[in-house]
């Protein structure tokens, strides 16, 4: 019969207690460091400023330095593969978004509208889904009928590449393929005819 363990001298784990607790501390450990890498990783990428898990609440044009669009390709939704320097020569509104925003969803139907309205001017919008799950990004999609392409950035390296830091929020680029404006929140139809219009007429 085994004697207990002297006070202040702590038990051995059985095999299958070790096992349990290994397991536990890899399993809550793991996601907490996978965590810190990509925010590491993802301030090396931003200079310092990655893209956070927000709504903006300050809207607004904001000054760009006319700097060429950094080039992505996107998984689009449902399928199917999309590369922005293919779409050189056209005017090109890149929105990112997620399925959680309210501003997105409230802009939704004005982005399909006017959309619709420039899409034979030489217009293209891309949607780029951002810090969400895929399959909410497909309901969303479905309810809101957005007719232009859009995709799912799984990695969060595009928002990263282009200093996202809450969304909605949408880049502006010329025919030369160089960012012409951005806008933080909702745009209304007129906003958007309006930037549209003037990028057009400067080409």
């Amino acid at each position: 019969m085994n004697s207990p363990s002297p006070k202040g001298v702590s038990q051995r784990l059985a095999p299958s207690q070790f096992s349990k607790r290994t397991w536990l501390i890899i399993g809550f450990g793991a996601p907490v460091l996978a965590l810190f890498a990509i925010l590491a990783w993802g301030s090396i990428r931003s200079g310092g400023n990655p893209g956070g898990l927000a709504v903006n609440d300050e809207f607004g044009q904001i000054e760009v330095g006319q700097e060429l669009a950094q080039d992505f390709d996107l998984q689009l939704i449902p399928d199917g593969q999309l590369k922005l320097s293919d779409l050189r020569g056209q005017v090109v509104m890149v929105d990112f978004w997620a399925s959680w925003c309210p501003p997105c969803r409230q802009e939704a139907p004005v982005l399909t509208k006017v959309y619709e309205e420039y899409r034979e001017r030489g217009v293209v919008f891309v949607g780029v889904d951002v810090w969400d799950h895929l399959g909410d990004a497909e309901l969303y999609l479905r309810q809101e009928g957005q007719t232009y392409p859009n995709g799912f950035d799984a990695t969060g390296v595009i928002a990263i590449d282009y200093g996202v830091r809450g969304i909605p929020e949408k880049f502006f680029i010329g025919p030369n393929g160089a960012i012409a404006k951005k806008f933080v929140g909702p745009l209304n139809a007129g906003q958007l005819r309006t930037t549209l219009d003037e990028l057009l007429e400067s080409n």
